[in-house]
């Protein structure tokens, strides 16, 4: 089966361990084993509960510890509609493997996570893409939605908030694509791995998977709540798509590990302190992106309004992959090119670092901008 090589991972790879100041980070400053304990109200030195674990595959399927703290972060999702995966990666691939074949119509909204649209061509489904305008604060077209599905669309495939832009789609616009979905009996598939980032009131949209009755939620321990090495992602579906997602998962994952699913779950089961924390840095450090692209007349942008990212618009001469190489060789700089999304002239930017290597890269990068155009 040929894939398209994935992009942006294929950067990340290559360029994230010869850093200095990571721009390019999506998640939220991870946090440490002491620091978890500690937000959940024990002592950073107990681990007491881990010492008498027999390491087995434990839950296959995860704890219902692990499910019911997830479910709590729903307004009407039950431990049943719950499948634990290794990452909201696998819970991604195991979606689209579970629903999509091959001469099935899948519409996908890009710029998006690179799976949403090259692991159903790899199936040989007939892929369609509604491309996110600058003009629109990259929010979907709605006519233009309706126009690409057809009554033979098997699946609507978006990331809320969006990746890599940063654009939030609020309750009724996500009831209208709900409609469009629900007009062509269309499953909604939506990467929300990015849920609890907005940066105004409680910082969570709406799940899809609360909207709708197909409608189904990937999300994970990675971008909002810090804890990316877990490895632990979820899947929330329907019944008939969560028997078929758990016949794939046997074929690649038996469990996501003992030791894993214990602090996802003690973590979720403090998710407020978790959100708490990683608004106030997304919502700091925006204000000083913010600041920075005011004073820098070679960049503007449109604002993000939740997530961890934005695309910074370029005025250079030259393409966004020689601007990121040559700029993380003389400064250490590391910023996603916008090729990697299919967004020439852009780049991504990650805001959730720590604020120090925010505040350092960004003076080094306008002393690049300045000493280079």
């Amino acid at each position: 089966m040929f894939i398209e090589p994935f992009k942006v991972e294929l950067w990340m790879n290559e360029w994230e361990t010869q850093c200095t100041y990571n721009l390019a980070e999506t998640c939220v400053a991870s946090i440490t084993v002491e620091e978890l304990l500690s937000l959940s109200g024990r002592s950073g030195k107990d681990l007491s509960d881990l010492l008498p674990m027999k390491l087995g595959y434990g839950d296959i399927v995860g704890s219902p510890r692990l499910r019911s703290a997830i479910a709590n972060l729903y307004a009407d999702q039950h431990i049943d509609d719950i499948t634990i995966t290794h990452g909201t990666i696998a819970a991604n691939m195991l979606v689209h493997k579970a629903l999509v074949s091959k001469g099935d119509h899948v519409v996908s909204i890009v710029p998006t996570y690179q799976q949403h649209y090259s692991i159903p061509a790899s199936i040989e489904a007939s892929v369609t893409t509604l491309s996110l305008r600058e003009e629109n604060g990259f929010l979907p077209d709605l006519d233009r939605l309706r126009a690409l599905v057809t009554p033979d669309t098997k699946l609507i495939a978006l990331t809320n908030p969006n990746n890599p832009t940063g654009a939030l789609i609020e309750r009724p616009l996500l009831e209208e694509i709900v409609s469009i979905a629900d007009s062509v009996g269309a499953y909604l598939l939506c990467d929300e791995v990015y849920r609890g980032t907005g940066q105004v009131g409680d910082g969570m949209a709406p799940s899809i998977a609360d909207l709708y009755e197909k409608g189904i939620s990937t999300a994970g321990m990675s971008k909002v709540f810090s804890l990316a090495g877990l490895r632990v992602g979820w899947v929330v579906a329907p019944k008939e798509v969560t028997e078929d997602i758990l016949i794939h998962r046997d074929y690649d994952t038996i469990s996501v590990g003992m030791i894993n699913d214990y602090f996802a779950a003690l973590a979720l089961e403090n998710a407020d302190q978790l959100l708490a924390r990683s608004q106030r840095i997304t919502r700091e450090n925006l204000a000083v992106l913010d600041t920075w692209i005011q004073n820098e007349p070679r960049v503007s942008w449109v604002k993000p309004r939740a997530g961890t990212t934005a695309m910074l618009k370029l005025d250079i001469p030259i393409s966004s992959r020689e601007f990121c190489i040559d700029l993380l060789q003389k400064t250490g700089v590391m910023l996603t090119p916008g090729d990697a999304f299919d967004m020439e002239g852009y780049a991504r930017i990650g805001f959730a670092n720590e604020l120090e290597t925010i505040e350092v890269g960004l003076q080094a990068l306008s002393a690049y901008l300045q000493t280079t155009f």
